[in-house]
């Protein structure tokens, strides 16, 4: 996998440091300011609007500057939508279940056992899907167009008490999922509920909910839930979701060319920074995993019966559920087709 920055990137921005200020910009526009909302603190969530916003500073000379708003300064993390939709600002990273009445067709990629755990297949996937009419078209009711994919990894759980060595263990848990993989978890039940990223720490520490379910392990870690956990899954793979980073229409519509062009030459370097950001903390965090923490394990006999209950069932579910919206059964058959396989 490529580091967080092409070479060619790397060599551009040390030239452009050690040139006069005069030294003419790559792409010659507009002085230009955007805004970003994001929530929580830098981590490796955010390093793909990171390094947007870094390539077009530095590729401009300083005249496009792309502002990252943390800690909800610009709007709750659930409201990003509704900022586009009113052009509060230019931009905004949202998850689709926070709202998935907002955005129906997006939570396809929330559905259980997606084939998508390895990178590249996850890249397919998250392609076919965000480029989909369905996708698209329900977007744009909200003035909002996805720029990339934040490719978020499977999803684990962390928790507290006793851990859930098998499958009934689940029973009766109270735990933080959304979409399709809440559920999977209550076919063998377990209660979801839905609370943002930054809600959870409190709600584990204070024993409303017993567990969590995040990307792991980038998440898990950037919001402390490793603090008041006592024991993680590591085998799990329920599914993932989709937090894209998604651009107001009418902002992206009033770019001159060079912009639009700057937008789409840079959007690989945009997308290698932010799987390689997972990578890079992955190998910091699963050995300190599993020092503090007890790692839950499971046979492949508990995944098969797992998969069997609460993959295609649900997906199915989901499918029935939509179809009269949208074309949710071709919209699951493409994300298979997208990798060689078939639903």
């Amino acid at each position: 996998m490529k580091t967080i920055f092409r070479t060619a990137v790397i060599l551009s921005a040390l030239v452009a440091f050690m040139m006069p200020s005069g030294y003419a910009a790559e792409v010659d526009g507009p002085e230009l300011q955007w805004n970003i909302s994001i929530w929580g603190k830098k981590r490796a969530f955010t390093a793909g609007a990171e390094a947007l916003s870094s390539i077009a500073s530095e590729k401009t000379g300083g005249n496009w500057e792309i502002k990252l708003h943390y800690g909800e300064a610009l709007s709750k993390g659930k409201e990003n939508l509704d900022g586009l939709a009113i052009d509060a600002f230019e931009g905004a990273m949202f998850c689709n279940f926070y709202h998935p009445q907002k955005n129906p067709a997006l939570m396809s990629l929330t559905m259980p056992f997606l084939p998508m755990s390895e990178w590249e297949d996850s890249r397919k996937i998250r392609d076919t899907v965000l480029n989909s009419e369905a996708v698209k078209k329900e977007l744009a009711q909200w003035n909002a167009m996805v720029y990339s994919s934040s490719f978020l990894p499977q999803y684990e759980f962390m928790g507290t008490g006793e851990p859930p060595r098998t499958l009934k263990d689940w029973k009766g848990k109270t735990v933080r999922a959304g979409g399709g993989v809440a559920q999977a978890m209550k076919v063998f039940g377990a209660t979801p509920m839905s609370l943002p990223a930054t809600e959870v720490y409190t709600g584990i520490q204070q024993g409303t909910m017993d567990a969590a379910s995040f990307p792991f392990t980038y998440s898990h870690v950037a919001y402390n839930i490793h603090e008041v956990a006592d024991w993680y899954t590591s085998n799990l793979s329920p599914g993932t979701s989709e937090c894209p980073l998604a651009f107001s229409i009418n902002a992206y519509n009033a770019l001159p060319d060079q912009y639009k062009a700057l937008l789409d030459d840079v959007k690989e370097d945009v997308i290698d920074a932010q799987i390689q950001a997972y990578i890079d903390i992955d190998k910091v965090n699963i050995p300190m995993l599993k020092e503090k923490l007890t790692e839950v394990v499971y046979s492949d006999e508990e995944l098969a019966v797992f998969r069997k209950g609460a993959g295609r069932p649900v997906i199915d579910a989901w499918i029935e559920e939509n179809q009269d919206k949208f074309d949710a059964r071709g919209l699951i058959e493409s994300i298979f087709e997208s990798v060689g396989s078939t639903y």
